[in-house]
């Protein structure tokens, strides 16, 4: 009976927290890696570590062998590949509090302002570019620029994306509803595909959302569209009414009313899918090494065989057939456990020498190496054979016994003399 296949019974509040502490963590690596393109390095990695699981169930020695190797070395592989996503992990944990931070008093709402601008721009052919940043700092991305601090407005934002402007080929950086830098130059897009979206100022939005939840809208100066950057994706919008409707949702989330509760809650809600893959996850890995890591006890009925028999023998009789084996191991190595593989083996060579008796060891049993035998029972296999062709002792009676005495005849009485004279 598979009692260790129900460890969920003996799950507390410890467990509980420990699990929901790792799925907060596996979702923002899972939502890192989708917004980036580090998603196909990702699944290669899952790949070669599906094929290590599934070597070792099977039990190929060689191909574990080498996946052992280069798992060996996952952290510094790991570190290498993923060091650009690893320091923005760090940093959007860095930046996460138990609430955001709620718009601060007396602020206007720069969206009108701004979708009238790029409204504008685009029916006017003027090339910009205005960043929005979320919760990650965006100063290690930015280069140059010039800091202004002053209030949104059409008549800032137009005198400074004006083609006579020295500033106008640079971003402009928004917080809130102030201008805090313009004239930045952002980071571009990685790979060749980031100049195919657009021109330069096409692959700097793309390039600063895919490093950052920064949100980033494009004026094109040679077709009059505007685009939206987000989350490493470029689009096309068809009418202002997108860009006001997007931008009102970005602030809100930045900004969240007091009622909107906690950021955990509103992130749960934005990567629903990521959450449900990493809460799957993290049950498999605490199902495998929390109670999969406890010592336990089980024994199983291990049928008894016969190998190497002599030509020309044949067991007459096996007695046991079956033993009970005890074993101790980590739970998680029962979980791919087959018993119905498990066997005590008997060299039948030695019943040429007349032997019947056999003592079954470890040696007798095929069975994981992360287990430990305690002990067999019985631990004495008696084997009667005979030679092929010769038919099959018959069973003694007591009668017919050789060690059962002789019976003494019984002694007939002698006839009586005859008197004398008769």
């Amino acid at each position: 009976m598979r009692q260790f296949l129900s460890p969920f019974l003996e799950i507390g509040l410890a467990d509980i927290i420990d699990i929901v502490i790792v799925t907060a963590l596996v979702t923002a690596i899972l939502t890192l890696v989708r917004r980036t393109h580090a998603g196909f390095v990702a699944i290669g990695i899952l790949i070669v570590a599906a094929l290590y699981v599934v070597a070792r169930a099977l039990n190929l020695q060689l191909t574990a062998w080498i996946f052992q190797g280069f798992f060996a070395v996952f952290l510094v592989i790991v570190v290498v590949v993923f060091q650009e996503e690893l320091r923005q992990l760090f940093e959007r944990i860095a930046v996460w509090s138990l609430r955001r931070r709620e718009m601060p008093r007396g602020t206007i709402d720069p969206t009108d302002v701004v979708v009238k601008c790029l409204a504008d721009f685009a029916r006017q052919s003027v090339g910009a570019l205005i960043a929005f940043p979320g919760t990650q700092p965006l100063q290690r991305y930015i280069q140059g620029g010039i800091d202004l601090d002053g209030k949104v407005s059409y008549p800032l934002l137009a005198s400074i994306f004006d083609k006579h402007s020295p500033g106008h080929d640079g971003a402009v950086i928004i917080e809130n509803d102030r201008v805090v830098r313009f004239a930045a130059h952002l980071p571009l897009a990685k790979g060749p595909h980031g100049l195919a979206v657009g021109g330069t100022r096409h692959s700097a939005a793309l390039g600063l959302s895919e490093r950052t939840d920064a949100l980033c809208f494009v004026v094109s100066e040679e077709r009059g569209e505007v685009s939206v950057a987000r989350d490493g994706r470029l689009r096309i919008l068809g009418r202002p009414e997108e860009a006001a409707a997007l931008l009102r949702a970005y602030l809100r989330q930045k900004h969240p009313e007091a009622e909107h509760g906690f950021v955990w809650a509103q992130l749960v809600r934005a990567n629903r899918v990521e959450t449900s893959v990493a809460l799957g996850l993290v049950i498999a890995l605490w199902y495998l090494f929390v109670p999969g890591s406890r010592s336990v006890e089980f024994t199983f009925e291990v049928p008894v065989t016969i190998q190497n028999l002599p030509s020309g023998y044949e067991v007459e009789s096996l007695e046991p057939k079956t033993v009970r084996a005890k074993f101790t191991g980590p739970r998680r190595s029962f979980y791919i456990f087959d018993e119905e593989r498990l066997e005590a083996t008997i060299d039948g060579s030695l019943v040429k020498l007349g032997r019947r008796t056999f003592l079954l060891s470890h040696e007798s049993l095929n069975y994981p190496k992360d287990l430990t035998l305690q002990d067999i029972e019985p631990e004495r296999v008696r084997v009667v054979s005979r030679k092929a062709g010769e038919p099959a002792a018959n069973p003694r009676t007591p009668s017919a016994s050789p060690s059962a005495p002789p019976q003494p005849t019984p002694r007939q009485p002698k006839p009586p003399k005859k008197a004398k004279g008769q």
